[in-house]
């Protein structure tokens, strides 16, 4: 911003941070507590300040500016810094504390874990939104520009600034529609590897660690085609005699359609999901209460075991 040092307003990057996120004057005066017209006036401020409109308007709505979006992440990042500076000795009242938070994660965890974290905030922290952002077909920066506040799920990032936690593992299993031929009989490593399959990736793979297995085995399976998200899959398996994967804690989205799961017959790796920020929300106690909101519901949404669990109903004999 082309201010001077004297005439610094740490509020205009709040709400250009606000500005940019919402899209719209109004959406942001709400969130800020303020009237459209002092919005409008503070966004005449910023427009004035940065020498760019920062939001133009695209038919109904409005759409924020090349510049206004190469700048969101580093304005994120100073307007989290400074309300860190600000937090009076770790502690948060959740009862006042009015944020968004932006989870990077995939629609699973929003399907499955979604209820739950939602009332919680409804009865600790009212004033807190939460905005799940889906995985990207390419990798980026996110935490690190402040596009994301926190990603849960499978994490790849070697990033060396970023804080990491583990919080559970979990394992592979087959999914197919109910009286599935697969189902009539052993299932096998070659009968598996005989059925044509379709696998889940954001970036449209279609091998991975059950290519690895089968491989191993000298077999290998058909893969007719990938799409971006399991909930999507699932009901592609529902309608098809494909032959798909989830992962074990995904039964609150199969068991539902009917579909039926089953051991895959290969020595398949654990797959370990995590969670993942930036340094800079070490010390934000509002942050932190997330992370924590994250880590209860790994424990509480464990299932308990595979020995005779209705998630892997034994198939027929014959």
């Amino acid at each position: 911003m082309r201010v001077t040092q004297s005439g610094l307003d740490l509020n205009l990057l709040v709400a250009l941070d606000v500005l940019i996120e919402e899209s719209s004057v109004s959406g942001a005066a709400a969130r800020l507590h303020l009237s459209e017209p002092a919005m409008s006036r503070t966004l005449g401020r910023i427009r004035k300040a940065l020498g760019d409109p920062v939001l133009v308007r695209a038919g109904r709505t409005m759409v924020p500016t090349p510049h206004a979006l190469a700048v969101h992440g580093e304005v994120r990042a100073v307007v989290e810094r400074a309300r860190g500076v600000f937090l009076s000795g770790g502690k948060v009242d959740l009862r006042a504390l009015s944020r968004t938070f932006t989870v990077l994660a995939q629609d699973t965890l929003a399907a499955i874990s979604g209820p739950a974290l939602f009332a919680r905030i409804a009865r600790e922290a009212p004033g807190v939104r939460l905005r799940f952002l889906m995985e990207s077909h390419v990798d980026g920066p996110f935490l690190r520009e402040g596009a994301a506040d926190l990603e849960v799920g499978v994490i790849d990032t070697r990033s060396p600034e970023v804080r990491r936690e583990h919080l559970y593992d979990d394992r592979m299993v087959g999914v197919v529609r109910p009286g599935h031929p697969l189902l009539e009989g052993e299932i096998t490593p070659a009968r598996f590897a005989a059925a044509d399959h379709v696998t889940v990736s954001r970036r449209g793979r279609t091998e991975g660690p059950v290519d690895s297995a089968l491989a191993e085995l000298g077999l290998s399976r058909r893969v007719v085609g990938s799409v971006g998200t399991l909930p999507s899959s699932l009901f592609l398996l529902l309608g098809s005699d494909l032959v798909g994967l989830a992962s074990l804690r995904t039964h609150p989205l199969t068991e539902p359609l009917g579909l039926r799961t089953f051991r895959v017959p290969l020595p398949l790796p654990p797959l370990s999901f995590g969670m993942a920020w930036h340094p800079r929300h070490d010390a934000d106690p509002a942050h932190a209460w997330l992370r924590g909101c994250f880590r209860q519901l790994a424990r509480e949404e464990a299932p308990e075991g595979d020995g005779g669990n209705p998630l892997f109903p034994v198939p027929p004999s014959g």
